[in-house]
């Protein structure tokens, strides 16, 4: 008796499926892990983030609003004077509807007082000094309200290095790292953020008309499922031979590779066997 030939579907390159995630579990999840990390093991009952406008501080703050209580959440708003101002009215709409506390603290003073020094300056650098005058006033009062800072950074950003150094990436505690910016839409709609923002073009917000993907070169669902599957050990010539475009692949690829050096912390010269974070490994608990 013959055996039936089973043939495998052809690779859809455009397929997102396997970024699906199950939206339930995950936010109980993260809930459980901002506990734990926050209440458990450091004792820290509340927390404050940066709530830009975007979807992802949005989603932050909706995880946080159910980990600790919308009464022990405090939002900061920090608009630069060319910031747009559905950033405020967006950020607004989450305050609301969540019942978080928040703040306005307008960076435009503190950020103008260093770049007016400067005989030329690029928009680079300014949004880097924003993104820095930001997380010196995240921390400044995450000491004064005996808070946590919550980071908002994705998976995305991170793999691309889309972020400042020592800056977006300095909260101790990061729900989203491990979250493609794709699986962060996905769990924005599961939580009921509101839909304006979810459906709202990602942007740094820095420059009139700029966007996320403008910047990349590509969209976020086509990084989101190269990246899947470089960070599932695949080598760029593999999936350009599954049907990924060589160009696009290029682009992701050289993006994560030269920007290996933003997710390291410092890098140290070792002289002895206990350089710590190099030989030396404390462990989390005893």
């Amino acid at each position: 008796m013959a055996l039936p030939i089973y043939r495998a579907d052809p690779f859809d390159p455009e397929d997102s499926r396997k970024l699906a995630i199950n939206c339930s579990l995950v936010s109980d999840w993260l809930v459980t892990f901002l506990r734990d990390e926050c209440i458990r093991r450091r004792g820290a009952h509340k927390a404050v983030l940066g709530l830009s406008g975007g979807v992802d501080s949005a989603v932050v703050a909706f995880l946080c609003a159910r980990a600790f209580g919308p009464e022990n959440v405090v939002a900061f708003r920090m608009p630069y004077k060319v910031s747009s101002a559905d950033s405020i009215v967006h950020a607004n709409l989450v305050v609301e509807h969540l019942g978080i506390q928040a703040e306005t603290i307008d960076i435009t003073a503190m950020v103008d007082g260093f770049a007016n020094t400067q005989r030329e300056i690029s928009a680079t650098r300014v949004g880097n000094i924003c993104a820095r005058c930001r997380t010196a006033i995240l921390f400044d009062q995450s000491a004064e309200k005996g808070a946590l800072p919550i980071g908002t950074g994705n998976k995305t950003e991170r793999l691309f290095g889309y972020f400042t150094w020592h800056a977006d990436d300095a909260p101790p505690i990061n729900p989203l790292g491990d979250l493609f910016k794709t699986q962060v839409w996905q769990l924005a709609e599961f939580l009921g953020v509101p839909e304006v923002i979810v459906r709202k073009p990602a942007s740094a917000d820095l420059i009139k008309g700029q966007t996320d993907e403008g910047d990349f070169g590509i969209t976020y669902p086509k990084a989101d499922r190269i990246l899947f599957y470089l960070t599932l050990g695949y080598r760029p010539t593999k999936l350009v031979e599954m049907g990924f475009p060589e160009h696009e692949v290029d682009l992701v690829a050289k993006k994560v590779d030269s920007t290996h050096w933003k997710r390291r912390l410092p890098t140290v010269a070792m002289i002895s066997t206990s350089a710590i974070g190099e030989y030396y490994l404390r462990p989390v608990d005893y």
